[in-house]
């Protein structure tokens, strides 16, 4: 595949498919990260908090060892460049809150 169209795969899928399938990424994440921190928390006799920015990071790192297994399966690619967008705009949103990881 070329770059315009897994560009266009990746638009579609993550504004599109997935919105229509899981529902709206910004939410699914904010219920994760709860789940992850309760469990990481307990886990590590902690307090671990973690965001949806940082769900959409270890998503992204998540797609990148699939990739590194199968490079041939494009759906990687695509969806682990999508979580990065989604981690983006999740940062984007928060810039100047003290939501921001490198803040806590």
């Amino acid at each position: 595949m070329k770059r315009q169209e897994i560009l266009k795969q990746l638009e579609h899928t993550i504004c599109r498919d997935r919105v229509d399938t899981h529902g709206k990424p910004e939410n699914t994440f904010a219920l994760i990260a709860d789940y992850w921190s309760t469990y990481l928390s307990q886990e590590a006799g902690v307090d671990v908090l973690i965001d949806a920015s940082d769900v959409a990071v270890m998503m992204s790192l998540f797609k990148i060892a699939r990739f590194q297994v199968q490079p041939m399966h494009m759906d990687n690619a695509i969806d682990g460049a999508g979580y990065f967008v989604i981690a983006g705009e999740l940062v984007s949103e928060l810039q100047g809150s003290d939501g921001l990881l490198n803040e806590r």
